[in-house]
């Protein structure tokens, strides 16, 4: 409402409401679809994916015959020749171009040799990059199962798609220095490494070879005969009395046994048998210790200290006091 004070001049404009219209709307209705991705936990680090070290085959989304390719082949290449790229070329722009890029991504996030998938334009207006904060798209990106990287215009450039992307890069030319790392940097960084345990092997050489030697330096290990002639000597004594030790237990034993066998020789037949005695047995073996256990005509063996004999009975004749007995019972 316009207000008019004509004695000071004075011109007033009175609002009631405050609104966007044209880009200060688009902006406002980005800042609540973020809000509210944001609140899903879309955006939260923790779904973060890690990229590869070292990527088999690079997934890049772009336009056509963009220097947005350019930039990142090429800086790509430099860091590390040889890496193998799939490249999708889509309309990046205007109407259909959210489809095209979700179409890109599905294609590429289901090959499995696709380690990471980088999603590059130049820069723009906001109006030219709001097909990159796309509700649809920003869904999409965060349901991929591979590493998406967001490369979408300069530094100042923000779509909403740097949020949900596993790794942000301001520009192009930075997500190439991201998925691939710098041949000469991690040769440097071998070479440094080597050299570092070269000295690490050193120095613990070193230190060892001193241990070593205050050790060889103790009066054991310095002279180490004196300690094998003094276990000799304990050797040798110990030996000498181990054979005197058994020389007693054997002549003790030899001794306990030569006591015995003379006992039972002195209670054996054969001692009795080499006195002169003898043992007589009939043709039964059995034991003649009378005459009326033999008679006339029969044939005994006799056996001796040395040998046996054999006899025959030419006639059985009482001993004298055995006739004396005789008639005495009578």
């Amino acid at each position: 409402k316009p207000d008019f004070w004509e004695g000071t001049g004075s011109f007033t404009l009175h609002a009631d409401t405050i609104r966007h219209v044209g880009l200060g709307d688009i902006l406002a209705r980005l800042e609540a679809l973020k809000a509210r991705l944001a609140a899903e936990g879309l955006f939260a680090a923790a779904r973060k994916k890690p990229l590869p070290f070292l990527p088999r085959c690079i997934g890049l989304i772009c336009g056509r015959n963009t220097q947005a390719e350019k930039d990142v082949v090429v800086n790509a290449s430099q860091r590390w020749p040889g890496v193998h790229f799939s490249i999708q070329q889509v309309q990046v722009q205007g109407n259909g171009a959210v489809h095209a890029v979700i179409g890109a991504l599905d294609l590429l996030d289901a090959d499995p040799d696709i380690d990471v998938i980088v999603i590059a334009r130049g820069g723009g207006s906001p109006e030219d990059l709001l097909p990159f904060s796309d509700e649809e798209l920003i869904r999409a990106v965060a349901a991929a199962h591979t590493p998406v990287v967001s490369a979408i215009g300069h530094e100042a450039d923000n779509p909403l798609l740097d949020y949900v992307a596993d790794v942000r890069a301001s520009t192009p030319t930075d997500a190439a220095r991201r998925i691939v790392p710098d041949v000469r940097q991690e040769r440097a960084d071998v070479s440094a490494y080597l050299a570092r345990a070269r000295q690490a092997f050193a120095r613990r050489l070193s230190m060892e070879s001193n241990q070593l030697a205050q050790v060889r330096t103790h009066p054991a290990l310095a002279h180490p005969e004196n300690s094998l002639s003094a276990r000799a000597d304990e050797l040798i004594h110990l030996v000498q009395w181990g054979r005197n030790y058994a020389d007693s237990i054997l002549a003790d034993h030899r001794n306990f046994l030569s006591s015995h066998i003379a006992r039972l020789r002195t209670l054996s037949p054969l001692s009795t048998l080499a006195r002169g005695y003898s043992i007589l047995r009939d043709e039964n073996s059995h034991l003649v210790s009378s005459i009326e256990d033999t008679s006339k005509g029969a044939q005994l063996h006799a056996l001796m200290y040395d040998g046996e004999l054999t006899l025959h009975v030419e006639s059985v004749q009482a001993s004298a006091n055995k006739q004396r007995g005789a008639q005495h019972n009578e």
